[in-house]
């Protein structure tokens, strides 16, 4: 492992870039503004590594805003309807950054706050990255201790370790949001990866994209993945979900098994090869199919990032779960660990 500055906030608060690499020549960068994977390489057929997230060349190219590239997000990934929230017979506000709802812990998440790093002494480099989050902090209540710790394996995967305590009563959904291009970052539109993802439901959406609280069946609609299928095959139906998430953003509920790390999803690149597989512990993953993007931003070298120029595979509890009962609990309580885990593996074919 090797670490460089990275640049200085606005306030002056240097940043740090700490770059792992394992045997086989694999690499992934991460800063400590935002724990964000700056970098992630991976092999083709070839053997030939090409960098495969999206990101940004310099620190002010980060702060002037982009799409959570990278970045570690919390207290609350993906979305909560109406911003707020009902715990423990108390009403609790939150930042209404997203169209009336609260999008990725609001307008300062954990994504826009500098984590302390420490390297992990083990047979495989690893980075351990810890935030203190304070009671109140976005309207969320009880002081929230956070640790992600990121480790490079031997097997060319990135696995990624999610721990927090808190001392009240609180929601916790944390979850990465790396934007993937397995033809190499800035290399075209994401339409020809084929997707597999391990579910045989999902959660339909509102207009806002919160979930309805209904759990749909795939079979027979644009969002069954159940067999590997291009991204574009089917992104462009007049299908009402996919007309309200622009294309796909939606939330799928695996397949679990008997608990532990179970496979989410696989894609292919078939023009490099590249395949990257989805492990987690987590019930559900968003997939997001770079909706948004829409050439503006210039990337890492220069790259411009296209429409639907990356795809992302957030793992994750449901969207909303506050204020869906029936869905699975996010509720932290002093005493309790929250721990999950996700592993995102790379090989070629």
């Amino acid at each position: 492992m090797k670490h460089q500055p990275f640049g200085k906030l606005p306030d002056g608060t240097p940043i740090e870039l700490y770059t792992l690499e394992n045997a086989s020549g694999m690499q992934a960068g991460i800063m400590t503004y935002g724990g964000v994977v700056v970098s992630l390489t991976a092999p083709d057929r070839g053997g030939k590594y090409a960098d495969v997230v999206l990101g940004m060349d310099d620190l002010p190219g980060y702060l002037k805003g982009v799409p959570y590239f990278g970045a570690i997000i919390g207290r609350y990934g993906n979305r909560i309807g109406g911003a707020k929230f009902h715990l423990g017979g108390k009403a609790y506000t939150l930042p209404a950054n997203d169209n009336g709802n609260t999008l990725h812990g609001g307008t300062q998440g954990f994504d826009k706050h500098v984590w302390t790093a420490k390297p992990v002494n083990g047979a495989d480099p690893g980075l351990e990255l810890t935030y203190t989050s304070k009671d109140g902090e976005e309207g969320f209540p009880g002081k929230l201790l956070a640790k992600v710790v990121y480790t490079l394996t031997a097997r060319n995967e990135l696995k990624i370790d999610y721990t927090a305590t808190t001392d009240k009563d609180t929601v916790i959904n944390l979850t990465n949001h790396s934007y993937f291009n397995l033809a190499g970052q800035g290399e075209g539109d994401n339409l020809q990866h084929q997707v597999m993802i391990n579910a045989d439901r999902f959660t339909p959406v509102d207009k806002g994209l919160i979930p309805t609280g209904e759990l749909r069946p795939v079979k027979g609609t644009p969002f069954d993945f159940t067999t590997a299928t291009a991204i574009g095959a089917r992104i462009g139906q007049a299908d009402e979900q996919l007309q309200f998430g622009k294309g796909y953003d939606h939330n799928w509920v695996l397949n679990k098994g008997a608990g532990g790390l179970t496979k989410a999803a696989e894609v292919f690149e078939p023009k490099t090869g590249r395949v990257m597989e989805v492990w987690t512990t987590e019930p559900a993953m968003q997939f997001y199919t770079g909706n948004f993007l829409d050439g503006t931003i210039h990337g890492k070298g220069g790259k411009v990032y296209p429409f639907r120029g990356a795809f992302c595979m957030e793992t994750q509890h449901y969207p909303d779960s506050p204020n869906k009962p029936a869905f699975p609990t996010t509720t932290l309580k002093p005493g309790a660990t929250y721990h999950t885990t996700t592993v995102y593996r790379f090989s070629a074919r």
